[in-house]
């Protein structure tokens, strides 16, 4: 399966793959520049001695600053006013020093509303191939 190059609803195809995108791995500065920006600023991402307190190793990253990296991985590939649907499952956590590879996968074509669509299922993994996020999209072509 080659990366997507053509966006036409007729040469797209189930199993055809979004361009990937990858990430510099979380530092702090990350953490702290999404926790100003969203407005979330749960101790547990940005202060090590409460992450320890509640039993982790240090800090770790926000689930919704890997959801917004797959809402990248998207409008990079189309225009956000194209998006009909986006949802994830959190299933893991993205700790420190952790890479963040987004990818998507084409595994439907249909029509709703009188528009062409496909559905896309998206999902991040750490350096190591671990899955952090998994969801899907629905984009109108």
């Amino acid at each position: 399966m080659n990366p997507l190059s053509d966006l036409s609803f007729d040469t797209i195809e189930p199993g055809d793959l979004l361009p990937p995108l990858t990430l510099a791995p979380i530092n702090r500065t990350t953490l702290a520049l999404f926790a100003g920006a969203s407005g979330d600023h749960n101790q547990i991402h940005i202060d090590t001695d409460y992450a320890r307190k509640a039993g982790m190793a240090d800090v770790f990253a926000h689930g919704m600053l890997s959801m917004a990296y797959l809402g990248r991985l998207l409008t990079q590939w189309v225009d956000q006013r194209q998006l009909r649907d986006f949802g994830v499952r959190f299933q893991g956590i993205t700790h420190l020093g952790h890479q963040v590879i987004c990818n998507g996968k084409v595994v439907e074509k249909f029509e709703a509303d009188g528009e062409r669509r496909i559905k896309v299922e998206i999902r991040t993994a750490n350096q190591f191939g671990d899955v952090k996020i998994v969801g899907d999209a629905v984009i109108a072509l």
